[in-house]
């Protein structure tokens, strides 16, 4: 039986494609609406795919992705001062982000300090002066234009090394290179080590480029002084003022000499506890912002031991403006490639409708001689829907390789950014057969519905 309707629906392919020949030119007519309407939409699919990556691409520099960690809010008598006023993140809070939470791709610490950067006789007061770790660079997708970026060891090391935007390098170089040299900032010199790549003026119109980066340890220890004091000493001294046991022996004489601050500041002694300002923390697409908030607040409040109904000891910030702005505009952008393509698959159908009610008439007599020896109604509706949808499959085929053609072309020749569409494409072939059999129905099922007696009398 198989064999047999294999055998029948072959037989019913070659007679379709022997009736297409009889009319070569008037075929190669009618797929050309479909020709040029799938050529369109896979040609405006590859290229609103690029334009819309690259929309992504430039949104996401600016923080799409990004997400704040800040400290909770500290409160003393009644009195509450404000957001990030609370000790309570670790440069180990933003490891741990970073290994445990699956929705995150980078986190990064970030210690904020405010100062004057000087290099010779010229000084500038940067916008931001911030303490980080190579993730930063990654998180915000920010490049190097000139030298290196500062390593994960010299954030181990706390080494004096830094990395400046363009907006410094031209009030304090003069726009020339300044990778080698070394400026003072707070009377501790620092090596230039890179450039920050060109970043421009954010959402805001703040600009990026007035940026001063440095390994987080050098700033916390040596800039910012927090955490760097060296507490029990503080303590000895202050004790010392107000513990009149200590003066019992007046006349002692002190062993060994004291630390002086220059001493005290080059030698800091490690704390057991170091806090950060922020923690940068970037997602692995606009669409796992959600999830990865979720995920940090799970982890945090465990690290923190907040116990169930307690409230938590941080705040975590979004980008959700920008996110918003990129996803109506993919969303918009994909509409619109959506209607171009209707229209274009519709013209087409229209033209595949029309060639197929001339054939039917041409061919009224051969359809009444078929009925007239045994061919049954639905025999004829299968054969004119073949010829149909044959029709659309040479013409989607035709129009994928002058899609694929045009898009390659766009890109070469006019340098627009362009993105393979494999779903374009299947969408293509889909869309093809159900033209076919949409268009080409009523077509089929007039021709299966003439009277036979009729039909053989047509002139």
């Amino acid at each position: 039986m198989s064999w047999f309707a294999t055998k029948f629906h072959s037989r019913t392919l070659r007679t379709a494609f022997r009736a297409l020949r009889r009319n070569i030119m008037r075929s190669a007519l009618t797929t050309l609406g479909i020709v040029i309407g799938v050529a369109a939409v896979i040609a405006m699919m590859e290229i609103g795919n690029g334009s819309s990556r690259a929309i992504q691409r430039s949104i996401e520099s600016m923080g799409a992705s990004t997400m704040i960690v800040f400290p909770g809010t500290a409160a003393s008598a009644g009195v509450t001062f404000g957001r990030g006023s609370a000790v309570t993140l670790t440069p180990e809070d933003a490891e741990a982000i970073s290994r445990e939470c699956p929705a995150v791709r980078v986190a990064a610490p970030i210690v904020r300090a405010r100062g004057q950067v000087i290099y010779g006789n010229l000084n500038w007061v940067p916008a931001s002066m911030m303490g980080t770790a190579p993730a930063f660079l990654e998180a915000r997708e920010w490049g190097v234009a000139d030298g290196e970026p500062f390593t994960d060891q010299d954030v181990r090391s706390g080494n004096k090394v830094c990395l400046l935007g363009q907006t410094l390098v031209r009030e304090l170089f003069g726009g020339v290179s300044p990778v080698g040299q070394e400026i003072r900032i707070q009377n501790v010199s620092f090596k230039v080590v890179g450039v920050l790549a060109l970043k421009g003026a954010n959402m805001m119109g703040m600009d990026q480029d007035d940026i001063l980066l440095a390994p987080w340890t050098t700033i916390k220890r040596r800039i910012t002084d927090a955490g760097s004091t060296n507490t029990s000493s503080s303590t000895t001294v202050v004790s010392s003022s107000v513990n009149t046991l200590s003066s019992l022996y007046p006349g002692a004489v002190k062993l060994y000499p004291e630390q002086s601050a220059a001493q005290a500041a080059n030698t800091p002694l490690p704390v057991r506890f170091t806090n950060i300002n922020q923690i940068l923390v970037a997602a692995r697409s606009p669409q796992q912002i959600e999830p990865a908030i979720r995920q940090i607040t799970e982890l945090l409040r465990e690290r923190h031991r907040i116990r169930f109904g307690q409230p938590d000891d941080f705040n975590i910030r979004n980008m959700a403006e920008m996110t918003k702005a990129l996803s109506s505009t993919t969303t918009l952008m994909t509409r619109l490639l959506l209607g171009v393509a209707l229209i274009s698959l519709a013209v087409g159908g229209v033209g595949i409708m029309n060639i197929m009610l001339v054939s039917v008439t041409e061919r009224t007599r051969e359809i009444g001689l078929r009925m007239a020896v045994g061919a049954r109604g639905k025999d004829i509706l299968r054969q004119f829907l073949v010829e149909a949808v044959v029709l659309c499959m040479l013409g989607g085929a035709l129009g994928i390789l002058l899609g694929r053609g045009g898009s390659i072309l766009v890109r070469t020749i006019l340098k627009w950014p362009t993105e393979l569409s494999i779903g374009a494409i299947i969408a293509a072939v889909v869309v093809s057969v159900s033209v076919g059999v949409a268009f080409g129905y009523y077509p089929a099922w007039k021709a299966s519905k003439l009277d036979p007696i009729e039909a053989l009398r047509y002139e």
